[in-house]
């Protein structure tokens, strides 16, 4: 008994310590809720009720390539219809890697930062490598309806102003070398998915071709109790990585 004790307690801790990191880098920490507690603080991140979430189905919520919940990252989101069936991203990174997959990939959307909304990304301007965090990548990367909104925005942030195209192409270019990066990084968040997964969910037998598959399995089946942010998307990626 003691020793289950010990292993329940470990799962807990792992858990909480997760959460307490918060979803992916640069995050800030800031007063919670008038208690005087450190939450942390994602800039990338919009209440649900402000986050448009264009594409469909039970895993919705989630980036179809890394699995991670789109409001969170909301700031940095893209759009495509991918074989003509509407995709949302967490990152253009995310996009470039479905494009890289021999699909389809037509209408490109970004997040306008201004207003919050969709627009065509041949139309927008981004400010690559400002003080605030990347989403798949160390170089961050926001849009902007208007050249004039994204030159305010890099003046007090830093970063250089580019077109989409000039954006895509670097995107491109540097791929490879990202991808490896967060391959890595996605390996060693899958062990911990596995730990997670083994002490604190029920056995799961179905199979997952994508973390956003098994994250919504998880959330409609509530076999996981109460996991939310980065353990369940460990556990998302775990569960990938036994499905292929």
């Amino acid at each position: 008994m003691k020793k289950l004790w010990l292993i329940a307690t470990l799962a807990v801790a792992m858990v909480a310590s997760l959460q307490a990191q918060g979803m992916g880098q640069g995050q800030g920490m800031n007063k919670g809720m008038g208690q005087g507690k450190m939450m942390p603080k994602n800039f990338r991140m919009v209440p649900m009720d402000k986050a448009q979430i264009l594409q469909k189905g039970p895993a919705k919520m989630f980036c179809p390539k890394c699995g991670m919940t789109l409001p969170m990252f909301y700031r940095t989101n893209h759009a495509a219809k991918v074989n003509g069936k509407m995709e949302q991203f967490c990152s253009i990174h995310c996009l470039v890697e479905e494009m890289k997959s021999g699909k389809k990939v037509t209408d490109v959307q970004v997040v306008d930062n201004s207003t919050l909304k969709f627009i065509p990304a041949e139309k927008a301007w981004y400010v690559v490598g400002s003080s605030k965090p990347g989403t798949m990548s160390k170089v961050s990367k926001y849009a902007f309806g208007t050249k004039e909104a994204a030159e305010k925005f890099a003046k007090e942030y830093g970063g250089k102003v580019m077109p989409y195209a000039e954006v895509l192409k670097m995107v491109e270019a540097n791929f490879d070398k990202e991808a490896a990066m967060i391959a890595k990084r996605q390996a060693m968040m899958a062990k911990k998915g596995e730990q997670i997964y083994k002490k604190m969910c029920k056995p799961i037998e179905k199979k997952f071709a994508t973390a956003a598959e098994a994250k919504a399995y998880i959330k409609a089946n509530n076999l996981c109790g109460g996991l939310k942010g980065k353990p369940l998307q460990a556990v998302g990626l775990y569960l990938k990585s036994i499905g292929q």
